[in-house]
């Protein structure tokens, strides 16, 4: 806890000055990550582009993100969340404005990888003070309830925005999403406290910090969610922010409408899974079944889910609700790696987990693109071609859960802060 008797673990003040515009900052962050999903026919229609182009477009917010994370990580443990999200989130409002005015590929890409600088930090933000303000027992549900501000974000990016897409325009969309942003900076700048503590870590030379970052990413610590990162939860982000539309309008047979109401159901999943962790995650805490055992019962169930999505076994919304319910699984992911290192380090530990996600969402997203348009060359026709990505998904992801399987005790800070 950090030296202010404003904020508290048991002071509703704390929701308020704490929660909720860490809620904001990351409903923004999950809306602009999925938003693309819904928009893309307009997209491809006014810019004319490929499976390839249009998934390096929407890509290129996961690439930025990606590479944010090293330098936000060393942000958040050395100047806590309140200057790095406020300060961010002003670079969100500035490339949602020039998104909503691009009119080139090229154009469009250079805004949303801006916003994907400017969002990086939102859940990291939120982990870190979190971990500063709240005691043990009680971070997994905030991560659960802060992941649920996510899912909220998601559900605005699917119905909503496909009902106001024929009176404002995808253009107008990123208009109201920059005006939120620079809203969003404000109130996070005057409502969080300053961060002190325990959790901040000493200040040193850019090289020293540097190596720090880097024996993160060869500890075996690390090493044995790196992989579950990249392809369950960037796996996820993947058919989420965009693969789930085309799926649904080309193996399902679904239309616009219908496939964005199934994306709802995707994400009301979602959203009750993550309030499921959130409410329950103190009461599991107690009895023993903490991060790492939801890890492993989650992506059980993910996996088995998406095989009977690929193979159709079972009603659809039935399955995309389950899947979107078992995915919340994927938050506890920062929490079970970062107990393994000090606190000190929790910034920069979530956030080299957080890369490898968004490398995977980067991959998959646009690989797959790659992947379709060179089936389709080929004769494959697009749904036939879906189903073989989705394949290769499943396999991977397969392969990424054995590490999590074995048993390993936990290492108290084999990286000094």
């Amino acid at each position: 806890m950090v030296d202010d008797d404003r904020v508290g673990a048991g002071d509703s003040r704390a929701w308020l000055r704490i929660f909720l515009p860490f809620a904001l900052g990351y409903y923004l962050s999950y809306l602009l990550r999925t938003v693309n999903a819904v928009i893309s026919p307009a997209l491809t229609e006014a810019l004319g582009l490929t499976a390839a182009s249009l998934g390096l477009l929407t890509s290129t917010y996961f690439l930025a993100f990606g590479l944010a994370q090293i330098p936000v990580g060393m942000a958040l443990d050395r100047f806590g969340p309140r200057r790095v999200e406020a300060a961010l989130l002003l670079l969100t409002a500035l490339g949602s404005g020039l998104f909503a005015l691009g009119d080139s590929l090229a154009g469009l890409g250079l805004a949303r990888a801006l916003i994907g600088v400017g969002v990086s930090a939102c859940l990291m933000a939120a982990l870190k003070g979190f971990a500063l303000w709240y005691p043990p027992e009680r971070q997994s549900s905030m991560i659960g309830f802060i992941m649920a501000a996510g899912a909220l974000g998601a559900l605005t990016a699917s119905v909503p925005v496909e009902a106001v897409l024929p009176f404002l325009g995808w253009r107008g969309v990123f208009w109201a999403i920059a005006a939120t942003a620079l809203f969003a900076s404000v109130l996070l700048w005057r409502s969080l406290p300053e961060a002190g503590g325990g959790g901040i870590a000493p200040r040193g030379s850019l090289g020293d910090a540097l190596r720090v970052v880097a024996g993160i990413y060869v500890t075996p610590a690390f090493l044995r969610f790196a992989a579950s990162s990249t392809f369950f939860v960037g796996g996820f982000m993947a058919l989420q922010s965009l693969w789930v539309v085309p799926w649904l309008m080309h193996v399902d047979g679904f239309d616009l409408g219908q496939a964005a109401a199934m994306l709802v159901v995707l994400n009301l999943g979602s959203l009750c899974g993550q309030l499921s962790i959130g409410l329950m995650g103190v009461r599991l805490a107690h009895r023993g079944i903490g991060a790492l055992a939801l890890l492993r019962w989650g992506y059980a169930g993910v996996l088995a889910v998406q095989v009977a999505i690929l193979f159709s076994a079972g009603p659809a919304p039935l399955l995309w609700f389950v899947f979107g319910l078992l995915s919340a699984a994927n938050s506890q992911t920062y929490l079970a790696a970062s107990r393994a290192f000090p606190p000190s380090l929790f910034g920069r530990v979530s956030t080299a987990i957080n890369l490898m996600a968004f490398t995977g969402a980067f991959v998959v997203q646009w690989g797959l693109g790659l992947a379709l348009d060179l089936l389709q060359s080929q004769g494959h026709g697009l749904g036939a071609a879906l189903r073989f990505g989705f394949t290769g998904l499943i396999v991977l992801q397969a392969l990424s859960l054995l590490p999590l399987l074995r048993s390993s005790g936990r290492h108290p800070g084999g990286v000094d802060g």
